[in-house]
């Protein structure tokens, strides 16, 4: 695993020596054991699953997304109730629906309709929540029941201060360029426990590209502007990690991010050149909410 940056406010956590806690706080002696018990169940869990042979597919990306060590950063539990935030290409569903057990939730997060002027748009993403489960369910074999979903403008009754983990993925730009932030991160705020955390992986822009280039239709983003985004709406940096960095990504493509794999914008041109470089640069960073 590449080298992980713990911040002052991580260090109190028991992670960084490979023990997982719920909270924030220290376990000693019998509970340290425990917990560490418990870590390493939820490593092997996660193993067994990376590894199953329904994956194949998946499993060709798992290189790039480095998926067992950044829920590990994440501090992600089976047994949490996970928000993921606009689900998309479902590589992330499908991972986490299969990991999630017992006490366990999946819940998709989808966009406030409300953010968007276009009706058909608005459509789509109600349609994605009310499929979310059901398509969680096709893969993993479990009843939908087991998952669920809704839209940041339609928040159920009783689901804010109930999660434990808010993963958003490769999705800071769009809200950015959407104008959108601020209302979907409050949102977010409000349904996290208080000590909730969000993980945020996001393709890097170099710390001196222009704003031109990293108010999102790009797809980079300045690590230091996600940093100051969510500063802004309510929460602070517990962790960076380098887990998802790829030097060879040189973060000034005139195509943006979708210039390299997966999408592979210029198709056959140079398409070996953008293949040997890879997915993204990344950053990776864990944030709690600030009370």
């Amino acid at each position: 695993m590449k080298k992980t940056i713990w911040l002052a406010a991580a260090a109190a956590t028991l992670l960084g020596s490979g023990v997982y806690a719920h909270d924030h706080g220290n376990a000693k002696g019998k509970d340290s054991a425990a917990h560490a018990q418990m870590h390493k169940a939820h490593q092997q869990r996660l193993g067994q699953i990376l590894a199953d042979p329904s994956r194949a597919e998946d499993a060709k990306r798992d290189k790039y997304r480095h998926p067992a060590e950044t829920l590990e950063f994440f501090r992600v539990h089976p047994d949490h109730k996970i928000g993921e935030y606009a689900p998309g290409g479902e590589w992330v569903s499908r991972l986490l629906g299969r990991y999630v057990e017992g006490p366990g939730k999946l819940v998709g997060l989808y966009f406030n309709p409300a953010g968007f002027a276009d009706p058909k748009r608005q459509e789509g993403i109600k349609a994605g929540a009310a499929s979310y489960a059901a398509d969680v369910a096709k893969v993993t074999g479990r009843p939908a029941t087991d998952y669920s979903a809704f839209t940041l403008g339609d928040i159920p009754e009783g689901q804010k201060g109930t999660f434990d983990r808010i993963l958003i993925m490769r999705m800071m730009h769009n809200i950015n360029r959407w104008n959108i932030a601020d209302s979907e991160l409050k949102a977010m705020r409000e349904l996290l426990k208080d000590d909730g955390l969000v993980g945020i992986e996001q393709h890097r822009a170099k710390a001196d590209a222009p704003y031109s280039y990293t108010d999102g239709g790009k797809g980079y983003m300045r690590e230091a502007d996600v940093i100051k985004m969510m500063e802004i709406n309510g929460f602070e940096l517990v962790g960076k990690s380098e887990v998802n960095a790829n030097p060879k990504d040189s973060a000034d493509w005139p195509d943006g991010v979708w210039t390299l794999p997966p999408v592979l914008a210029k198709k056959d041109v140079d398409r070996a050149k953008y293949e040997a470089i890879g997915e993204t640069d990344r950053m990776t960073l864990l944030f709690k909410k600030r009370l």
